[in-house]
């Protein structure tokens, strides 16, 4: 029998995404009863099993999409010829997306950026704060749910490190540093991001847009890069800033999974 609780506990430790099948409804003659479970990863591995044959095979395929989707998907299936039984029985059973939450890496702990992550408690991202300053943290009162990184500037390579970059990946960029968030600019359109955010006028939109392509040989410059950031709500107090910026990583967030559900 499988320990449930701990192989979900291993993949969460990995940051592994997989689905969670879990049969909720039998009638008739089935293959399996309610509370049979199966895990299936992005690449069909399979841990348990829902009985097997075409009904199992039926949810490992629906299991790709609710990880494709990020969404609960809730299916029931009539075991005629179809599956090639003829027993008639009914099985209903509900598909659960797991480790897909989204992840903000925030580089920049000033005013702005230290009232984004404050507003983000409570909602469903994971929140990065990234600084290179020394010590830059001691003082500013986080809450305890917000992972902090120090690192090192002159380093390039531990910017990279700290991101955990993929399809639930929001990055933003609001350093103390042009240089520096150039770099990071740089480095992340050459990872896989859901959202990547600068802070700054269109002005240098359009100098970062220029070294990208002639420095850096980026030939989509900053088509992929949301500058400036946040939504057109007014006000221009670093928490009025900060309210515009999570309107928008929560409306980029929950307008991908609403669009995912029709």
């Amino acid at each position: 029998m499988q320990n449930w609780i701990e192989l979900l506990s291993k993949f969460k430790q990995q940051q592994t995404p997989v689905a969670f099948v879990t049969v909720t409804k039998c009638l008739g003659s089935t293959p399996c009863v309610v509370g049979s479970r199966m895990l299936v990863t992005k690449d069909k591995q399979i841990y348990g099993t829902i009985g097997g044959g075409k009904l199992e095979f039926k949810a490992i395929d629906e299991a790709i999409v609710a990880l494709q989707e990020n969404r609960i998907i809730e299916s029931t299936y009539t075991l005629g010829p179809e599956f090639e039984q003829c027993c008639g029985g009914k099985v209903e059973f509900m598909i659960e997306p797991m480790n897909q939450s989204p992840e903000l890496f925030l580089f920049g702990a000033g005013h702005i950026g230290v009232e984004i992550v404050k507003l983000l408690d409570g909602t469903p991202f994971k929140v990065h704060l990234i600084d290179s300053r020394v010590h830059w943290f001691s003082n500013l009162g986080l809450d305890k749910n917000i992972t902090t990184h120090q690192v090192t500037e002159t380093d390039f390579k531990t910017f990279k490190d700290v991101v955990n970059w993929g399809d639930n990946c929001y990055v933003l960029v609001l350093t103390h540093n042009h240089a520096i968030d150039f770099d990071i600019i740089a480095m992340a359109l050459q990872e896989k991001t859901k959202f990547l955010g600068l802070i700054g006028s269109k002005s240098k939109k359009v100098r970062f847009n220029n070294m990208l392509i002639k420095e850096m040989n980026i030939e989509q410059g900053m088509q992929n890069v949301v500058c400036p950031i946040g939504l057109d709500i007014g006000g221009d107090t670093p928490k009025e800033i900060a309210i515009s910026v999570v309107a928008q990583l929560l409306q980029v967030h929950y307008h991908t999974n609403a669009t995912n559900e029709k």
